[in-house]
């Protein structure tokens, strides 16, 4: 640790107002990030979270060293971890296309509150480092990311008039290193055709006009098309 921050590592006016001060500096810089991005937490919920981290780890200091009561410091922030976690999962959602957004903002929040536990604690080196990573995450990370080869996936939308028709169909989807996202399948009542319409979340590296030349084959198959 960088030995000229010593003295402000105390619990006196002076460490507790730079520890809020920062707190609140970083805080803030994560949460641009994620406001810029139009995000669901962005700027005002990044600030409070790491500055109730810092409150409730300096607290906990407090209660100890200064009060002398017989608690255990670690706990305040241990519960701190613990109910961040509520907060992160009110950020993701599942779309209509069975893919889930806000978990990068979830991990978000998560480790900004961890900072402000950091820096409530009086380690700042680790604290500044963590923010300037978390940053570097969110921004260059996620362009590398985008640049990274992925399967393309789809829906497939198959009509059919016998049960084990649809367990053929997802046997050699998976017999094709063709991963089943989501599947969902109503009865047909009205259609002379087809008794049930299946719509199926796939994603491989397989195309979907491919896949469905295959299906169209199969008995008990009555259409299929991608959606």
């Amino acid at each position: 640790m960088l030995s000229f921050l010593d003295s402000l590592r105390n619990l006196d006016l002076l460490s507790i107002l730079i520890r809020m001060v920062l707190a609140c500096l970083c805080g803030a810089l994560i949460g641009l990030e994620r406001s810029a991005k139009n995000r669901p937490a962005g700027f005002r919920t990044h600030i409070l979270v790491c500055m109730a981290a810092t409150v409730a780890a300096t607290t906990g200091l407090y209660l100890f060293l200064v009060m002398e009561l017989p608690s255990d410091i670690s706990r305040i922030s241990g519960q701190v971890i613990s109910g961040l976690g509520f907060i992160g999962a009110g950020t993701i959602v599942v779309t209509k296309k069975m893919s889930i957004k806000g978990l990068t903002t979830a991990a978000g929040l998560w480790t900004t509150g961890i900072i402000g536990l950091a820096i409530g604690s009086g380690y700042y080196e680790i604290a500044v480092v963590g923010t300037a990573l978390v940053l570097l995450a969110e921004t260059w990370f996620a362009i590398l990311g985008g640049h990274i080869a992925k399967d393309p996936q789809y829906v497939l939308e198959i009509l059919y008039n016998d049960k084990m028709s649809l367990d053929n169909v997802l046997r050699f989807c998976k017999d094709n290193r063709m991963a089943i996202i989501n599947l969902q399948i109503k009865s047909l009542e009205d259609s002379e055709d087809a008794k049930y319409v299946a719509e199926v979340s796939l994603r491989g590296q397989s195309s979907s006009e491919s896949l469905l030349s295959h299906i169209r084959q199969m008995p008990g198959i009555v259409s299929s098309m991608s959606l």
